[in-house]
């Protein structure tokens, strides 16, 4: 089903690949990460190229609920726990200026650009909001305490980002494409040193990035231990009247909210992919208890990326990988931790050092307690004596009934009833479903 953003975008269309071509950089897929990263590349004066395997935002960037902030849950506790303040810190400042950053480009870009704080409830616990003030406050930023948010439910209170900001991201993105190197229709088939053999020709390229969401080369890097990928559902909701704002629940699968126009855009519902979860049924339940009034006018999925320890993975693929380079893991915050990834990228690739590099290095520590859960989750998926299973590595997947597909609950590709491929990592369509 079809966002709003889609619904109500035109974005520009690209050639396909017609034979062999070579750039410095080639940049693997089209969503909102792999486009920043080509402008970058671009304003920096390097040569590069995009190919993306459908049409540019076509995957998990036109289903984002945009909300632009530095805010990621109540996160930063727990990574200055994890990595120290100074790390921490510069997690922090990276997505503040990647606020700012848009906030300028949204001015010479009609993209429905609005300010607004951000803000993350608790329904139950005051003492994890004060936890995560004194972080941030030990990080030098000054957030709000909220004791009464403007929620049709009661709640513990809410921290607050002050200025952070709102948009259409598809609106923004076909402005910032529109004049990029850009192949679509045009699929990888094999990442190879030196570039790319693509179903259209060869593209060489001494350095590759790939942005394809979930990383799509498996023999290095152990992403399918590191990720997992989490859906999350979104209704668009028309005839209330009061804004809510942007505000979003601290535990996992706990409502969002955001306006957009004249509609609320309410999110929850969200599960491990394959994985039984509340969906839209739940958010229609939570609609008729609080909105009596609305009109469901849209509805629609995503699916993100998550880490073992909260953080994105950006930078080189693998220690034993020289040239290849990879963002992923945006933990349901994309806007921001994309435009960050893009920077940073930019800095790798024309060989400048960055403090983000080491902090954000996929190579970092692997060992937390996820990574255990990633591993049973796969264990048991293998050994599951069912059909179908999933062409990606084998594990059996299970039927969603609410979107009609078969999901594997090991990585996350999806597909249709038909087998056609929805979701990667799985790179071709699931035949005799």
């Amino acid at each position: 089903m079809s966002s709003i953003w889609t619904e109500t975008a035109r974005l520009p269309r690209f050639p396909a690949l017609e034979g062999d071509v070579s750039a410095d950089v080639l940049i693997v897929g089209g969503g909102i990460a792999g486009l920043l990263c080509a402008w970058k590349l671009r304003q920096a004066g390097a040569d590069c190229i995009l190919v993306e395997a459908r049409q540019i935002c076509s995957g998990v960037t036109g289903n984002t609920t945009a909300k632009v902030t530095a805010q990621h849950g109540l996160t930063f506790h727990k990574l200055v726990r994890r990595f120290g303040p100074e790390r921490a810190g510069l997690w922090l400042r990276a997505n503040l200026a990647a606020v700012e950053e848009y906030r300028a480009l949204c001015r010479e870009i009609d993209c429905d650009f609005r300010d607004g704080d951000s803000f993350v409830y608790c329904l139950d616990s005051r003492a994890r909001l004060k936890q995560e003030l004194a972080a941030l406050q030990k990080l030098g930023f000054a957030a709000v305490l909220e004791d009464v948010p403007p929620l049709p439910f009661p709640t513990a209170g809410a921290v607050g980002f002050p200025r952070q900001g709102q948009f259409h991201p598809l609106k923004f993105l076909g402005a910032v494409a529109r004049d990029l190197p850009i192949y679509e229709n045009t699929k990888v088939l094999e990442l190879m040193p030196g570039g790319a053999v693509t179903d259209r020709g060869t593209v060489r390229a001494g350095r590759t990035v790939v942005a394809t969401h979930f990383p799509i080369l498996n023999k290095h890097g152990g992403y399918s231990l590191k990720l997992y990928q989490s859906r999350s559902y979104v209704l668009a909701l028309s005839g209330i009247q009061d804004e809510v704002g942007m505000y979003v629940d601290q535990a996992d699968g706990g409502l969002s909210f955001r306006n957009a126009g004249d509609y609320l855009l309410l999110g929850g519902g969200g599960h491990r992919t394959g994985r039984p979860g509340g969906g839209w049924r739940e958010l229609e339940d939570v609609c008729r208890k609080y909105y009596p009034q609305a009109k469901i006018a849209g509805r629609w999925a995503a699916q993100d990326c998550m880490t073992l320890d909260g953080l994105p993975y950006v930078g080189r693929y693998a220690r034993g990988t020289k040239g290849l380079y990879v963002a992923t893991g945006f933990n349901k915050w994309g806007m921001t931790s994309a435009l960050v990834a893009a920077d940073l990228l930019t800095s790798l690739l024309q060989g400048r050092d960055d403090p983000l590099a080491p902090v954000l290095s996929p190579s970092r520590m692997a060992l937390r307690p996820q990574l255990a859960k990633n591993a049973a989750e796969a264990a048991v998926s293998l050994l599951t004596p069912t059909a179908p299973r999933c062409p990606h590595m084998g594990c059996a997947l299970k039927y969603n009934r609410q979107e009609r597909s078969w999901d594997c609950p090991c990585h996350g590709s999806r597909f249709r009833e038909d087998g056609a491929l929805l979701d990667n990592p799985a790179t071709d369509d699931k035949r005799g479903l």
